[in-house]
């Protein structure tokens, strides 16, 4: 299906019936079918709401390059347009962000009702860089620079494009111009802060293989979100709901006591 939201199309599915609504937030660089095996799982007993945000799956860009809080204005809209008055939210990696500065907000700031939270393998916590990190950090920066000098550029363009091509991680070398910009927002945005003030009760949800979004970042979630507790599944990585779907659903299935 498709809506139009503040003038951009989105494509979702709504799967399954019940009193509660649960919304899949994605994580970066995926379509909401790969949420599908949550989906299967949860909607013999519950609404479940899948969606790609602009600029993810085969949801139109949006016309600049979108923070993290532009996304969140757009999801409380989007929640609004589908008429949802109390919802469950769940989010994965880049959705765990859009989660926090939502959830963050007074209860009253938020025209819909949140029940309570669960962020898996989500993202958030800025990385504490090591000294050789930040010093290959600023010779990349210097590097970049001397090269997008337009006189060395015309000279070398095909070698320095290939050279770029090869920057990064596989998230931004996929990204499109545009969405590179929202992802490098993202990711040097630290919204640690944030997290005492989320007043809901929260699941964590955490592979310890994780190397996109470490266990200790979900260490530190648990820590901070004043009513949360901390499931970590072992031999999972990024995508832990997949790498061990029997333990994941087992923790959903006790967690909604389904």
């Amino acid at each position: 299906m498709e809506i139009t939201v503040d003038g951009h199309k989105v494509r979702y599915q709504i799967s399954g019936e019940g009193d509660k609504t649960l919304v899949i937030l994605q994580g970066w660089g995926t379509t909401y079918e790969a949420y599908d095996p949550i989906m299967r799982l949860l909607s013999p007993h519950m609404r479940v709401v899948q969606f790609d945000m602009p600029g993810f799956g085969r949801s139109p860009e949006p016309e600049k390059a979108w923070s993290v809080l532009d996304y969140t204005e757009f999801f409380i809209k989007f929640v609004e347009a589908l008429g949802l008055k109390k919802v469950i939210l769940m989010g994965h990696s880049y959705g765990g962000r859009v989660i926090i500065r939502l959830a963050s907000r007074k209860p009253s700031e938020i025209p819909f009702e949140i029940e309570r939270l669960v962020m898996v393998d989500a993202a958030g916590i800025l990385p504490q860089r090591s000294p050789s990190q930040l010093r290959k950090i600023a010779r990349y920066k210097r590097l970049k620079a001397f090269l997008s000098f337009p006189p060395v550029y015309a000279l070398f363009k095909e070698p320095i494009e290939q050279w770029k091509s090869r920057q990064g991680s596989d998230d931004y070398r996929n990204a499109t111009p545009l969405m590179r910009q929202a992802l490098v927002m993202a990711v040097n945005e630290d919204l640690s802060d944030l997290l005492p003030d989320i007043p809901y009760e929260t699941l964590l949800v955490w592979g310890d293989q994780d190397t996109a979004t470490p266990l200790s970042d979900g260490e530190k979630m648990d820590s901070q979100i004043p009513d949360s507790g901390l499931a970590v599944i072992h031999g999972a990585g990024h995508f832990s709901y997949l790498d061990q779907p029997t333990v994941f659903a087992n923790i959903m299935k006790a967690y909604f006591k389904i």
